[in-house]
């Protein structure tokens, strides 16, 4: 991946004593954006059919994300994006389509379709255990090992998701639709955990950017044909101002203004470092469900978060410091 020729007024090494406050900040900021993709998807889900609000997302994404791509690309004289995909592989391809497939196409509705049934905060400490599911499956399928660290960090966002879904509820909630709900923002939490796999497999050279964006070209060939069966009969006054700027986000936002954000921050930082800054999505996810959302404060919640963020601390200390 190239990097911009522009330099932090701090360096950090991999083993990273300090980092430099600009690029803390555009972390901090990408993952907020990231986080705030579950409760705002419990907003689209409440009008929005789950088809047409997924591929509404990946539109207003790509339109966001096409001219930052082409102006990146052509500032440092590379090819264009279609030229770079025409010359791939097709193994490359393949995981591409994977890529946009389950890790986008799959991610969004399983997380519009779970959040319709979970709450805001239980679906975002479901979302924290994505550094540990990561550390599952790449040690399922990549061969990695399973270190005792690694163990513990598990055992904990386990028992973070265990804890919230059996004392968690509120008494508007049925206990066994939360319990649906999790697990379906739990099926999103392996798509994710896919892309990122899948993602470093990848021998193209292919920056973040581009590639977040050719997902999203992807998933929107993928849900266009349920899109369409989706518009028949679909009442376009339906969704309120407010359900209507939170699809708008939810593309705009959440996947091209955080992933733009994330990646400008942690370019210069080792894989370890940026991996503690992730920690901030499910904490702003969990105080924009109280926000956003209406949801009542519950120290359960705080319980649940604190015990998943500590399997992602030490899932982060016990890498080996390469980033992707």
């Amino acid at each position: 991946m190239a990097t911009d020729t522009t330099t932090s007024t701090t360096t950090t090494s991999t083993a990273g004593t300090s980092v430099d406050p600009r690029a803390a900040a555009l972390m901090v900021m990408g993952m907020a954006c990231f986080g705030s993709a579950t409760p705002v998807s419990r907003i689209v889900g409440r009008s929005f059919p789950v088809w047409l609000g997924s591929t509404t997302r990946m539109l207003v994404a790509a339109a966001v994300l096409a001219p930052m791509v082409w102006w990146r690309r052509r500032r440092r004289d590379e090819p264009s994006l279609w030229q770079t995909v025409r010359t791939i592989d097709a193994a490359d391809r393949w995981r591409l389509t994977a890529i946009g497939v389950v890790g986008t196409f799959a991610f969004t509705a399983f997380m519009l379709i779970g959040m319709r049934e979970a709450p805001g905060a239980v679906g975002a400490i479901v979302m924290a255990t994505t550094p540990a599911v990561t550390a599952v499956a790449s040690v399922l399928f990549l061969g990695d090992h399973l270190t005792k660290w690694k163990t513990i960090a598990i055992a904990l966002a386990v028992t973070g998701v265990v804890i919230v879904n059996i004392f968690g509820s509120t008494g508007s909630d049925s206990g066994d639709l939360v319990v649906v709900g999790s697990l379906l923002v739990f099926a999103a939490v392996c798509c994710e955990a896919t892309y990122t796999l899948v993602g470093m497999q990848l021998s193209a050279d292919l920056d973040p950017m581009s590639l977040t964006l050719l997902a999203a070209v992807v998933a929107i060939v993928a849900f266009s044909p349920l899109a369409i069966w989706d518009l028949i009969g679909f009442d376009w006054t339906e969704p309120s101002t407010s359900e209507w700027l939170g699809a708008l986000w939810w593309g705009a936002g959440t996947m091209a203004l955080g992933s733009v954000l994330w990646f400008m921050g942690n370019r210069d930082v080792s894989g370890t470092t940026a991996s503690v800054f992730m920690g901030v999505m499910p904490v702003s996810a969990l105080v924009l469900s109280y926000v956003l959302l209406g949801e009542p404060f519950q120290w359960i919640h705080v319980v649940g978060m604190a015990t998943v963020l500590a399997g992602l601390v030490i899932t982060s200390m016990a890498g080996d410091g390469h980033g992707h």
